[in-house]
């Protein structure tokens, strides 16, 4: 006799910072009011090696923390890089993403540097095709490029978190099959508010960035405010809350898998 597994959809928060000190005071709380929320899964991205280490902890004491692993794009250090690939192949069957990763044309303004980002870029979208993982993709001021550049390296499984640029840089993006989180600054953001309007429903996914991209940013974000991102995101739309979740759990699930327990 086979027992049949739950269909309770899994919203799942697709980016986030928990192992950010600054939830190391009350983390269980937070993590207990998200799933007050409806959150059912996160996905803990990290901006480092100790970063990608103390998540993977986390997982084992948290089953709804999902492990993702990257290198911010600011750190230009391909010995870094090196370490950040290899925990990557030896961590494999613990992780559900690489990220955050990609590019910043904001804070990394010289050509040199710049070219460094593509250079550590590239390896990892290489490192998502050997290793069948997501992308998880930063791309502050350098939408444009970043989309590119994943599309003429072949990557497939592309997450872009946040994506500060216009649609019209997405749709190539859409095109390719590439997925965007939308985070609760939605709605103090005009620029993410039309992102939403022009995209299709079939490309969103939603996610908070906590601590920061909160709907008040002198306010320490958390999971449980992904019902804002889904809020706006229907009020914009004009459709319903229930058909908005609907969609981004499927979107979810079409790019990272069933992450329920």
């Amino acid at each position: 006799m086979y027992l049949m597994k739950s269909l309770k959809p899994c919203l799942v928060d697709v980016h986030a910072h928990i192992c950010d000190p600054i939830f190391d005071r009350d983390r269980s709380d937070v993590l207990a009011r998200a799933r007050s929320a409806g959150v059912e899964a996160i996905i803990s991205v990290g901006e480092n090696h100790s970063d990608a280490c103390k998540n993977l902890e986390l997982a084992r004491i948290h089953p709804m923390l999902k492990t993702a692993a990257g290198l911010y794009p600011t750190l230009l250090d391909p010995n870094q890089a090196d370490t950040m690939i290899s925990f990557l192949r030896d961590h494999r069957l613990h992780l559900v993403a690489i990220g955050e990763v990609g590019l910043d044309y904001w804070a990394v303004k010289e050509d040199s540097g710049k070219k460094i980002q593509r250079e550590i870029f590239k390896r990892f979208i290489d490192a998502s095709l050997e290793l069948n993982l997501p992308l998880n993709v930063h791309s502050r001021s350098a939408g444009r490029h970043a989309v590119a550049l994943l599309i003429e390296n072949g990557a497939t499984r592309v997450q872009l978190h946040a994506f500060d640029g216009k649609a019209s840089a997405a749709l190539p993006g859409v095109e390719a099959g590439y997925f965007f989180s939308i985070p609760p600054s939605i709605i103090r953001s005009r620029q993410k508010q039309k992102l939403v309007q022009q995209l299709p429903l079939s490309c969103l996914l939603v996610e908070t960035g906590s601590p920061v991209l909160g709907p008040d940013p002198q306010t320490r974000n958390e999971p449980e405010n992904l019902a804002v991102s889904i809020r706006a995101i229907a009020q914009i739309k004009g459709i319903s809350k229930d058909e908005v979740m609907e969609a981004v759990v499927e979107n979810t699930q079409r790019l990272y898998g069933d992450l329920g327990r």
